[in-house]
């Protein structure tokens, strides 16, 4: 074998290897093309969300968890969260105009607003609980019934929690106008209000109730999971009506992310105080913990169950004249409450 021959071959081999490579190369974008297409179109599937929410209001933990343990990734979504300072008036007309296209609150207040006919439509609920009264130590309260011809603090005459209690107390005999006196203050000095003698108990909600609770050496005279409010939800998920109309698996998808957040929380309970620490900071992360444990984040109605919690909680506010008595109860939650089961 003469010297030229090895030098033949490999150019030969050079020739066959730049061949194949250049074959393998076509081939393998041939096969890529359609692969970058679907990842595109995936990339395209992605649906961007504005959601509305209250961080001081740890009840509204599935929130947070969505955000950043990515349930709202594992069904395509995009969101991004406005942080709502405003009343729910405001906030239910912001999603009716699609400035938020979708939101988290509390039935009680919400449902007042949606009477009106906001175009916004309930999907489910996240939780029960977050709604307490308390009273010193040695006040002697211990059931709502200890609290007729007693004076109550709350931080919003017209809010949810006095409007609950208005409800559990007049359902249980006691008239929440003749017979209670309800005084507001700013919510941080309710404490100060109840140590001074001004009123015999407040009304509050976590952080702010448990952090008075220490600080003022208060109990728990009652809360929003008394007797036959045990399994009963509190905060719903609301979207906007157009989105639910033309985009319906988007509003599912964002229901059932916040849904399976809360969840999470309520199984990973310090896991979740750590993901809403940056949302209050001043907070211990373990006393934040213990708050999530007092709530029922296993609480998550949809479909019938939910119109049907949404018709008696309706149904009460009648009864404290926050609706009106002619309210068909049952239309209404025909009208404002949809099955995403």
């Amino acid at each position: 074998m003469t010297m030229a021959e090895p030098e033949a071959k490999r150019t030969t081999t050079s020739k066959l290897l730049s061949r194949r490579a250049l074959l393998t190369a076509a081939t393998g974008a041939a096969l890529a093309a359609p692969f970058g297409f679907v990842r595109a179109a995936r990339a395209q599937e992605t649906k961007s969300l504005k959601l509305a929410w209250m961080p001081t209001a740890l009840c509204h933990i599935g929130v947070p968890v969505a955000l950043h343990r990515g349930f709202f990734e594992k069904y395509k979504l995009n969101v991004e969260s406005i942080n709502w300072a405003g009343s729910t008036d405001l906030l239910l007309q912001a999603l009716s105009a699609g400035n938020a296209d979708f939101a988290i609150g509390m039935a009680l207040r919400w449902i007042k607003p949606l009477e009106s006919g906001f175009d916004v439509k309930l999907t489910g609920a996240t939780h029960g609980g977050c709604m307490n009264i308390l009273a010193g130590e040695n006040a002697g309260l211990n059931s709502l019934q200890a609290l007729r011809g007693k004076r109550i603090g709350v931080g919003d005459i017209a809010g949810v929690d006095r409007n609950f209690f208005a409800i559990a107390l007049s359902k249980r005999g006691i008239d929440p106008v003749k017979e209670i006196e309800w005084r507001q203050y700013p919510p941080d000095l309710l404490g100060v209000a109840i140590e001074k003698g001004e009123v015999d108990a407040i009304s509050t909600g976590d952080p702010l109730a448990f952090k008075l609770k220490r600080r003022h050496h208060l109990v728990e005279v009652a809360t929003n999971l008394v007797d036959e409010y045990a399994e009963r939800a509190c905060c719903v998920i609301g979207v906007r009506g157009s989105l639910y109309h033309n985009d319906r698996p988007a509003a599912v998808a964002a229901t059932k992310a916040l849904i399976e957040a809360t969840q999470w929380a309520q199984d990973n309970p310090d896991e979740a105080a750590v993901v809403y620490g940056p949302y209050a900071p001043k907070e211990d992360p373990a006393d934040l913990g213990r708050m999530l444990r007092s709530l029922t984040n296993y609480r998550h109605p949809i479909g019938e169950d939910f119109k049907n919690e949404i018709i008696t909680y309706a149904e009460e506010l009648k009864v404290v004249d926050v609706l009106k008595r002619t309210t068909d109860t049952k239309k209404f939650a025909d009208r404002v409450v949809v099955d995403i089961s």
